[in-house]
Order: structure tokens, then sequence, then C-alpha cells
């Protein structure tokens, strides 16, 4: 076995002392990854080879949405699910919680905890889809002016940014405002709950719109014309760093031993990322959760001047990402499922897609506009609504299905038409999330995107990369990269049906012109209440 890698800290932060539960060399290190997501916290043990051992997953409350696009979560809900995930995932695994070489972390990003100074949770959590902040996105942009913020950010002022949450509970709350000490996105109130450590990765920082992308470090000049103070906000690591350990409190409730290393660990889309082996340039993975995310590696941070996509750091040190998101595309069909499905659970979905199946791809003329919770790429727009549009008597069920998985498709294709226009190259495209095991969504992705699909093996996203990022920690790998080459593994490809190609691109420039159509219909309707 390796020695133990040092991964570099990012500017600011600290590394821990040297992790003295790696075991011999040879002996097996099992390891722990935990994502916390939107819909529920999973737990993973995997070993040194890569293999799951065992997970677990505990659901979240549905986010509760008070006002038009809005969305908040508890956040004492994450961690009891946690928690619960990972005493179950112990357990299944049948190994002694004591064999565990190290946790890490990942989560859904840009949401902002608020914590008082004893800890304690303020209000609850403002999450990433959240859309009311367009008008603390529009102060920024004359305070901070757009081409200054894209300089000290990589980024645009978007309403799902940690930032704007910020600024819109100072002014709508200030009673509130005026006790918070400590600022914490989801996954890192989890780290607080398991070390008492305020901590964060540089990938995950990265959305908040207040660092500097390109130098990995918090951005002074950006706190400053915020009015943020920097001691709100938790010290900054690189991705596979141990940053805290397991705290007496926290090994009493989760299992863990006291002392059990915690790894930085990485938002959802870079741990994801990392977990199918999208590390350098050239392959490009498409996930589908509730949101759907576009994401490539690159070497430097590559801006889009438009700001249509996100310029990230990567989970890997001196490493980026650029990504297109699209708001809602596993939450329009679970959406379309709650409503007129067939139930509440997988066996709904599997009748929906076998409905959807039986109808040609094009839906017969029927299209869907994605934007239940606004959109970001490339309209970076949260007041526009989603439609389903050339409705017919003739219609049914499965036509409305099967418009909606491509017209999340067609969402995630705009995301491929910058890419090319940064020159970022498009080699392999691997798919994950719920979009990677239907096999009808699979093939609609191959068509739309004009290129096979790959899924790996282990199809279990962030948690997945999570727990490759704690094996660094715990030098089971040198590297990240290292990590990748030797677990992930292509399990299937897919590969586009030239007859539906041929259809669906025409549909997709049918759908190019359905959001300017929409644009001006729903402008304010974000700031509505």
């Amino acid at each position: 076995m390796p020695r133990r890698a040092s991964p570099p800290r990012a500017s600011g932060g600290r590394r821990t002392g040297r992790n003295d539960r790696v075991s011999e060399k040879g002996a097996a290190i099992p390891i722990l990854g935990i994502d916390i997501g939107t819909g529920g916290s999973r737990a993973l043990v995997v070993d040194d080879a890569g293999t799951i051992l065992a997970s677990s997953t505990a659901p979240h409350e549905p986010f509760a949405s008070l006002g038009p696009a809005w969305a908040e979560q508890d956040p004492a809900d994450w961690w009891q699910a946690a928690v619960k995930a990972t005493r179950e995932a112990l357990a299944a695994s049948g190994l002694p919680a004591s064999a565990i070489g190290a946790v890490g972390l990942s989560g859904q990003m840009h949401g902002a905890v608020l914590l008082d100074a004893q800890g304690n949770v303020l209000r609850p959590s403002i999450i990433w889809c959240d859309q009311r902040t367009a008008e603390e996105c529009r102060w920024l942009e004359q305070e901070v002016g757009r081409d200054r913020l894209l300089e000290l950010t990589a980024n645009p002022a978007l309403t799902n940014f940690t930032l704007t949450k910020l600024l819109w509970v100072r002014k709508h709350e200030p009673d509130v405002w005026s006790r918070v000490r400590h600022v914490l996105l989801p996954k890192d109130y989890v780290r607080y709950r398991l070390s008492g450590a305020h901590a964060i990765d540089v990938a995950d920082a990265s959305g908040t719109l207040m660092l500097d992308v390109a130098k990995r470090q918090w951005s002074d000049e950006m706190l400053a014309a915020a009015g943020i103070r920097r001691e709100m906000l938790p010290e900054v690591f690189e991705s596979p760093a141990v940053c805290a350990r397991v705290s007496a409190e926290a090994a009493e409730a989760t299992g863990l031993p006291v002392g059990t290393p915690i790894v930085a660990g990485a938002g959802d889309q870079a741990a994801g990322a990392v977990g199918m082996g999208i590390t350098t340039p050239g392959t490009v993975s498409v996930t589908i959760g509730t949101s759907g995310v576009v994401f490539a590696a690159t070497e430097r941070p590559a801006l889009d001047r438009k700001g249509r996509i996100h310029t990230f750091c990567h989970a890997i040190p001196d490493r980026w990402h650029v990504m297109g998101v699209t708001q809602a595309a596993g939450l329009s069909l679970r959406w379309f499922r709650d409503q007129w499905g067939a139930g509440s659970d997988d066996a709904a979905y599997e009748q929906l897609t076998r409905e959807a199946a039986a109808v040609p791809p094009g839906a017969d003329g029927v299209l869907w506009a994605p934007y239940l919770m606004g959109e970001r790429t490339p309209h970076t727009d949260p007041d526009v609504r989603g439609a389903l549009l050339g409705l017919a008597a003739s219609h049914t069920r499965g036509h409305l299905v099967r418009a909606v998985l491509e017209g999340v498709a067609f969402s995630l294709r705009d995301s491929f038409g910058i890419f090319d226009e940064l020159a970022l190259p498009i080699g392999r495209v691997r798919v994950g999330g719920g979009g990677a095991r239907s096999a009808l969504w699979r093939s609609i992705q191959a068509a739309v995107y004009g290129r096979a699909v790959e899924t790996v093996v282990a199809e279990e996203g962030a948690a997945y990369g999570a727990a490759l990022l704690a094996g660094v920690g715990a030098g089971i790998w040198p590297s990240v990269d290292a990590a990748c080459d030797a677990v992930v593994r292509t399990k299937e490809v897919t590969e586009p049906d030239p007859a539906a190609v041929k259809v669906l691109e025409e549909r997709y420039r049918q759908f190019q012109r359905v959001y300017p159509a929409l644009r001006d219909v729903y402008r304010g309707a974000s700031s509505q209440s």
C-alpha cells in the first residue's frame, strides 16, 4: 500500500496531522462516503479495491416552498438522515466501525446554513434551487459590476449561489442576520456535527460566489464589496485533505470511532465526477438527479464571458471544471409522476417509462420546457417557468412522459454547444444518476447529444466519489487520478439510433425557440410572493 498522500491544502487552510489509523502495508482499509442530497442522505462503505461493501439511504423531508420557486430544508433533517444511513451501512458491511480508515463528504451545493455563536441553526437552509434572490443578483451586478464579478469569482451573480442567499437574509430578516456568526454549506454542516470543525472544500466553495476560483481561496475584494465578514466563512481545503476528525459526541451518534479522519470532500457535482472518472479534459459527464449537470474537467479556469456556465475548482488539486445546469431535470419527471403518475415509488417510474417507450421519438409533436424552478444554463433566468406545448386530443400520458424525457435532454444539450464555443474537447460521454438507470432515457440522451453514452460499474455518484477522496486522504491511493484509474470501469455503451437522431435534431431546433417565447411572459415571477 502506498504511503499516505499529503494533498496540498488551499490557500488559508491547514493540514491536520498524520492519519495514525492507516493500516500496515497490504491490509484492507474500508472507507466511508456520505452524500447529503436533496431527497436523502446516502452512505457507502467501500474497500480499497473500490468495491462497494454496503450502502444505505435515509430520506429527507421534501423541501418547503413558501413562495414561488422558493426552497428550504431543515439542516437537522440532514444530520439525522446521515446518522441513520451511516449506522445502517456500517451494520450491513459486517465490518467493525473501527476499521473505517477515513470519511469523505459530498452534498447538494449552494445552500446557506446560518449558525449563531453557539452553533445553533438560526433558520431553515435556503437551498440550491431557490430562486428568490433576483434582486440581490441585480444589486451585486450594480455594486461590483458584471465583468468584475467574472474576474473575481469566474462566475456571474446567479440566484442559486450562496452569497445571494446571505444578502437576502440580511435584507429581509435583519434579526436573524444580526445573530449569524458562521455560514456553512449542507455537507459542511454535517461535518460540523461530526467534528465541530468549520471547513469547506474548494469545489463547494466555488459555488458561493465568494471564492477566487483561479487562486482557490476566499476573495477579500468580493467579501468587502458584499459586506460579508471573512470570519463567518469556514476554512478552505483541497478536497482530498484531512481537515477534521470524528468527535466523541458524533462517535456516540454514528458508531464511528473517535478520531476517525474526515477529508474535505466536495460538492455533489465534483464528487460525482470523481466517482465517474471525469478527471482530465476530453471526458464529459451528464448526470440527471433532481437537477441535471453537464460536467467537463479542465487544466485551467475556462471562463465563459457570457456567464452561461459555471467555472469551479475541481476536487483535484490544481484542476478546474466547467458545468452547465438544468434546474429541474429529474425533478421534472418526479413532478409529473407525483401529479399524474401511478404511485409515488420506483414502480410508477417504470410504468411511465414503459408508456413513453411506446411513443415514437419526437413525442408526436409534444415539447417540454423543464423550467419548473427557473433555469441556469444557458439562460440564467430565475423567472421563466415550465411549459408543455403542442398538446392535441390524440396525445396520451406516454406522449407527455416522452416529451419530459426529451425536453430535459434538449436542455442539457445546450451546454454541449457552449463547450464547443469554448473549444473544450468532448470525447467520451458518461451518464449517471436516474437518467442513466433508465434504458429509454439513455437512448434519448444518445440521440439528442449525437454521441454514444457510457455508464460506469459503480453507479453511486457523489457518495462514491466522496469515498474515493477519503481513500486518497487515508493513503490508499496517492492521488485522485490514481484512484479513478484503479477503480472506475465502463459498464455499458448506448449508441445513438440514426433515425432518432434525425428526428430529435429537428425537435431540438424547435425547442430552442421555446425559451424566447416564454421569457417575457414570466418576467419577475421569482420575486413574487
